[in-house]
């Protein structure tokens, strides 16, 4: 059993304690399961034994009276698998350097034994019970944001540390394994196993050696891209705030093609609409691989996961959608799904755009041109390859002792998640075997 440390803080008192600026993300993949008492996604007021469930990873926390912020380390049994970040404001082991980049060759290698690093052990497999379960109660309250407090572009991730767990979701296994590794992979700390929800913060760690960047989730055009349903282009100075004008834009086009619900059909034309839009207002346009696959997939998300479990209709209800994109909290009584899901549905939104290809604007607003190099929806071998050699080799060129050694385990994990998908890929070794 490995231990979730915490790291200290300046004291604070009373609701201050509550204003960790740390919170929890997973990309809607797992859960602090029996969580009794936990403030905003930071602190858990008792000691406690948490189950996180994308699928069963356990871990220990502990809170430290007048601790104000924690740093989570995702060793031995916990790893990166919940994609848990967080966004914390606390201090390095090694102030003076906010990278490694400049050090010597010794220096480096210093610094990274420092760590402690454990190689992260395999994912664990499917929840054992996938039925619908009440996430939004007495336990469990909404933490309101308090000064200091931060929130990335995920909705869910968003809602979820709101909660101060990680409720399970039902995210089938292997779609939920790919989408952490690989976003783990471009964004997070490879030796810490650390990764922000948001933007970049000392609180992952020391970096890695430079190109690698461990941003976090804001990271333009990996996770985050441009035509969200909620929140504006990273051209327009803010990708991660809820945005109203897009909301009512997602408003119209469930009362246009819903019946005023949220439902498959409404996904295909709002999905339509954005990327149309995006190329006639965004000069910088782009959606390539990865970012193409998840701007699809998070269209028929809101459908799968934001539904109470209990309501099989397929109809979602947009006061419940505020709940989630702008309010960050899971509505009275919430119910998570019955059954675990990956992107069902995503095939009404690519079927109303059979001849989309991945391009960007080349030059300025209108200039829409084809990627040739990008991988299409219907090219999950192509993205695999071209996450491993382009994307992931660009931010770890020439990795050396435990970074190599985590990154090969990393990018095994991330394989084993294509063929545990059915996907049938190629491995390719970037590092060695």
């Amino acid at each position: 059993m490995s231990r979730c440390t915490w790291r200290e803080g300046p004291t604070r008192t009373g609701s201050e304690r509550r204003a960790a600026e740390g919170v929890i993300r997973i990309m809607t993949i797992g859960t602090l399961a029996n969580a009794p008492s936990v403030y905003n996604g930071a602190f858990v007021v008792k000691p406690l034994r948490v189950r996180i469930d994308t699928q069963a990873i356990r871990c220990r926390f502990r809170w430290r009276k007048n601790s104000t912020a924690f740093s989570f380390k995702m060793f031995a049994s916990l790893a990166v698998y919940a994609l848990l970040a967080l966004k914390i404001c606390t201090v390095s082991a090694y102030p003076a350097y906010e990278s490694l980049a400049g050090l010597s060759r010794e220096e480096i290698d210093a610094v990274v034994a420092s760590t402690k690093w454990v190689p992260p052990p395999p994912p664990p497999g499917p929840l054992a019970d996938q039925s619908s379960k009440l996430v939004h109660d007495a336990a469990h309250p909404y933490q309101p944001l308090q000064p200091g407090d931060q929130r990335g572009p995920c909705p869910a991730l968003n809602t979820l540390a709101s909660h101060g767990y990680l409720p399970p979701l039902n995210l089938e296994n292997s779609f939920a394994r790919f989408l952490v590794y690989s976003t783990f992979l471009l964004n997070g700390n490879p030796i810490t196993n650390l990764m922000s929800i948001g933007d970049k913060t000392s609180s992952t760690g020391q970096d890695p050696p430079r190109p690698a960047t461990v941003a976090g989730l804001d990271t333009h055009n990996n996770c985050e891209g441009d035509t969200s349903m909620t929140r504006a282009d990273a051209y327009f100075g803010d990708n991660h705030s809820f945005n109203e004008t897009r909301f009512q834009n997602m408003v119209a086009f469930s009362k246009k093609y819903g019946a005023g619900k949220y439902n498959y059909t409404v996904a295909a034309q709002y999905r339509k609409f954005l990327i149309e839009d995006s190329i006639q207002n965004n000069p910088q346009f782009s959606l390539v691989s990865p970012r193409l696959f998840t701007a699809f997939g998070e269209s028929v998300f809101p459908i799968n996961f934001f539904i109470d479990g209990r309501d099989t209709s397929g109809q979602l209800d947009l006061d419940v959608a505020r709940s989630f994109f702008q309010n960050m909290t899971f509505p009275p009584d919430f119910h998570r799904r019955n059954g675990s899901i990956s992107n069902f549905g995503q095939d009404y939104v690519t079927d109303l755009m059979p001849d989309f290809k991945p391009g960007y604007n080349a030059h300025g607003v209108n200039s829409f041109v084809v990627d040739p190099t990008s991988a299409t929806l219907t090219q999950p071998c192509v993205r695999y390859v071209n996450l491993v050699n382009k994307n992931v080799k660009q931010l770890y060129p020439n990795p050396t002792g435990v970074l190599r050694e985590a990154l090969k385990i990393n990018l095994q994990y991330l394989y084993e998640a294509t063929v545990a998908a059915g996907d049938g890929c190629k491995q390719v070794f970037p590092y060695g075997r």
